[in-house]
């Protein structure tokens, strides 16, 4: 297996990210574990992640939240503000993230992570 850390953007709360994690755990992966509701990333994590996905700010955003009607969010969001509005409210943030390297990949279903790993 290669040295490349893995990290895993979980909520144990959720069962997707539960899951997610026990992939990982099942394919003898101890991730790094981010529970990012305690530990909120910064807008500029969040710009990371979404470069390493590969999709825009907007595209991560969990759109049931309440939040995401309150803070006018849409998919038309530009970057920079879809970032601050995760760094100060981290359930906007889609779950679970696993990054590995310069790859990132969201665990819906928890078998998609399984194509950036090393």
């Amino acid at each position: 297996m290669s040295d490349t850390t893995i990290t895993i953007y979980h909520n144990p709360r959720c069962s997707k990210s539960r899951a997610t994690l026990a992939l990982l755990q099942d394919r003898g992966i101890e991730p790094r574990i981010v529970r990012y509701l305690e530990t909120p990333p910064s807008a500029d994590d969040v710009l990371d992640l979404a470069r390493k996905l590969g999709r825009p700010v907007a595209a991560l955003l969990r759109r049931k939240e309440p939040e995401y009607r309150a803070l006018g969010l849409s998919d038309e969001t530009d970057d920079a503000a879809a970032a601050a509005a995760v760094a100060a409210h981290p359930r906007l943030l889609e779950r679970p993230i696993v990054v590995a390297g310069a790859r990132a990949a969201i665990g819906r279903p928890p078998e998609a992570v399984l194509e950036i790993l090393p």
